[in-house]
């Protein structure tokens, strides 16, 4: 009865993050007005507002003038009900569960509205480092980074919280540092940008939950993740010919071959970073412990 209840809280809030995703990339109140359709601008019934549900029996089209309604409204709903089953699954009823409630909120909301417009923004990157800097002090992070460096510099060990809370800190900076390095190195090689500063500003937010460590880590998952992915997406794009009349184009003015130049203009096609890193930072979150089991010096 537990798991249902919270897959259903879960499927609901899931409700609100559809209205997040859809309004804070506009500058839009997420409050008002009621959700409505974009096209016909007929409020949406109560009853057609069910999450997963109203879609379904919808058939994905709105009731009054039959615009299709994405399938994201359902699958972020049902994704966030499942999200918050592992979390109560993974950390049973306590305060940490509320805290990776919240992050995992967060995250849908970075990972699909970055997939969706290539915007990470910061109404909620930074009151969610605020939230996580809070919670750092009820729940311990146990990076243990804090500990060493107070204990290098020769300082009383403070109280358990105060370490927690600058473990946060630390995994803000060292995340976002290491991410805008990378960056940078990136430009310096390439001479073009290789991501947005919003992803940097995203790491502050995901080091103040996760610390040192977990944000090494969502950075290490997160572009395995998305280097696999690339690489088979443009082998995809290329194998579809995918702008094929754009290389002809160029072609015939001699920039080079055909094949040569779909390959090269698949290549430059770009995967949104924060989407990534948001599913690194969930992996790091539920699986950590298998993590530290495989490599304990780095998930430990």
């Amino acid at each position: 009865m537990v798991i249902g209840l919270f897959f259903l809280f879960g499927i609901v809030i899931g409700s609100f993050l559809n209205v997040c995703i859809s309004r804070i990339p506009e500058g839009l109140s997420i409050v008002a007005p009621a959700s409505r359709c974009p096209q016909c601008k007929k409020p949406i019934k109560p009853y057609d507002n069910v999450p997963v549900f109203g879609w379904i029996w919808l058939g994905g089209k709105c009731r009054n003038c039959k615009l299709p309604i994405s399938v994201m409204y359902p699958l972020v709903e049902l994704t966030t009900g499942l999200l918050f089953v592992a979390c109560y699954l993974s950390f049973d009823l306590s305060i940490a569960t509320v805290k990776w409630v919240v992050f995992c909120c967060l995250i849908v909301v970075l990972t699909i509205t970055d997939l969706r417009v290539r915007i990470l923004p910061d109404a909620v990157n930074w009151p969610g480092a605020v939230t996580g800097l809070i919670f750092a002090w009820f729940v311990p992070i146990h990076d243990e980074a804090a500990l060493w460096l107070t204990s290098k510099a020769d300082l009383v060990v403070p109280s358990a919280g105060f370490l927690s809370v600058l473990d946060s800190l630390l995994g803000a900076a060292f995340g976002s540092l290491l991410l805008w390095g990378a960056a940078a190195l990136y430009k310096a090689v390439r001479g073009r940008d290789g991501m947005g500063f919003g992803d940097v500003k995203m790491m502050v937010m995901v080091g103040t939950f996760l610390g040192v460590r977990g944000s090494f880590l969502t950075i290490l998952l997160g572009t395995l993740f998305g280097s696999i992915l690339g690489v088979g997406l443009i082998a995809v794009l290329y194998l579809m010919g995918w702008n094929k009349k754009v290389a002809m184009r160029a072609n015939r003015i001699g920039l080079g071959s055909v094949n040569s130049l779909r390959w090269t203009i698949a290549s430059k096609y770009q995967l949104p970073l924060g989407t990534f890193l948001g599913i690194g930072a969930l992996a790091v979150v539920f699986f950590g412990p298998v993590i530290a089991s495989h490599w304990p010096g780095v998930g430990n």
